[in-house]
């Protein structure tokens, strides 16, 4: 699987959860918390991957 796939299941993923947790459901805040995070790591990775594509087509 691709990172931007990836990271788009991993957005669909929390939806419902965050549904719950702006209906106040403290428990699925946590685990839309603990998804964030696996978004921002992904993020990071597609980000670094960007770089290093760009760093090797400039040699």
């Amino acid at each position: 699987m691709d990172l931007l796939d990836k990271l788009a299941q991993l957005v669909d993923s929390v939806r419902e959860d965050y549904n719950k947790a702006k209906g106040g459901n403290k428990a699925a805040g946590t685990r839309v918390r603990k998804a964030m995070q696996d978004v921002k790591a992904t993020a990071q990775e597609i980000r670094q991957e960007m770089l290093s594509s760009r760093e090797s087509g400039e040699s």
